[in-house]
């Protein structure tokens, strides 16, 4: 799937299983095949075989996620000298490993089949033996890298492995990516894509903190990481700055740095614990105010009050007494609107 350049966003979703088991795998090769070949196999077409893959695209970047059995994919010389996809295929295993490729160029002491990253240029040739994976990728246009990366063609075939100091990084970007994308609006999915070239420029660059671009791309990727574990667990009572940099394995002065604009790491938290006590104020008009205080760490009621007015200028009670009221005003005004449209369609049908 070679990156497209249209303004406008695509998704589209391929399974193999709702069909006939002999049709699976050709089915599987003719959805991949303007892209890569897959080597048909008299077994695998017998047994049958599960593939399925989703694609987004926008602002002239691809991402796939796929979950697929074992096969063999390959872009021959004669395939890359007869079409025109130039692009940079990166894989992110998930689950699974790289396989066994050939074809790469790589030096006699590189790894073998590894959980990590790899790098295939698409106007290069390559044979890969894939196991059963869940996979992500992203393809990137030749001209984004090459901005960046000097001589991206070295590239080609190169793994990173998961245990690498930014492959941790990549991973948990990456797999939020994919749970994220069917949700977003068009902007934000571009910002999105643009934001995981970046990381994998800069997991793949020789001095990725030298990169301008790749500063910003694992700051970016860091503090969505951070937040994201602080809205997992938003509601533990022992949610600390600390807590989040030792778990995340990061460093504490960069951290708070990067937080500046917050107040902090422990600002920030308290204020999303602030702002999801507001939202179950709301959601829940009969549970009580101190049990929502506690819920969500804070040590006693009146220490949540005084942290809600300064924050939101009303105390919780006040909150949920105006949040009742625009509640009520809201579903007034649609019942009246319907009452409205009746009243209508009476007038028009008699």
């Amino acid at each position: 799937m070679s990156a497209t350049h249209d303004t406008a966003a695509l998704f589209t979703r391929f399974s193999t299983q709702t069909l006939p088991r002999e049709r699976q795998l050709l089915a599987w090769r003719e959805r991949v095949g303007h892209v890569v070949d897959v080597i048909p196999d008299k077994d695998v077409i017998a047994r049958g075989f599960s593939g399925n893959i989703d694609l987004h695209a926008a602002g002239g970047l691809v991402f796939t996620e796929a979950r697929t059995d074992a096969l063999t994919l390959e872009r021959s010389i004669a395939r890359v000298s007869t079409d025109t996809r130039r692009d940079f295929a990166f894989h992110v295993y998930l689950e699974g490993e790289t396989g066994n490729m050939s074809g790469v160029g790589a030096r006699r002491s590189a790894a073998g089949s590894v959980r990590g990253i790899v790098a295939l240029d698409l106007n290069q040739r390559f044979r890969i033996e894939r196991p059963r994976c869940r996979v992500l990728t992203l393809f990137v246009p030749r001209a984004m890298l090459a901005a960046h990366v000097d001589d991206c063609d070295a590239l080609h075939g190169r793994v990173v492995s998961h245990e690498a100091p930014l492959a941790r990084i990549v991973f948990d970007h990456f797999d939020a990516v994919a749970r994220e994308l069917p949700s977003l609006e068009r902007p934000d999915a571009i910002d999105t894509l643009d934001a995981a070239a970046q990381l994998l420029i800069a997991t793949f660059a020789a001095r990725p903190h030298a990169l301008p671009v790749a500063r910003i791309a694992l700051q970016s990727a860091v503090k969505a990481q951070v937040k994201r574990y602080v809205e997992t667990n938003l509601h533990e009572g022992d949610l600390t700055p600390t807590k989040v940099v030792d778990a995340l394995g990061l460093k504490r002065a960069t951290i708070y740095r990067w937080f500046e604009q917050e107040g902090g790491l422990g600002a920030y938290i308290r204020h999303r614990r602030l702002r999801e006590a507001a939202d179950e104020l709301a959601r829940f008009p009969n549970l009580q105010i101190a049990d929502i205080a506690f819920g969500l760490g804070f040590k006693s009621a009146s220490d949540f009050t005084r942290a809600f007015r300064r924050a939101f200028d009303a105390s919780p009670q006040e909150m949920r007494l105006r949040a009742l009221e625009l509640l009520r005003a809201t579903h007034g005004g649609h019942i009246m609107r319907m009452h409205v449209a009746g009243l209508e369609a009476a007038r028009e049908s008699g």
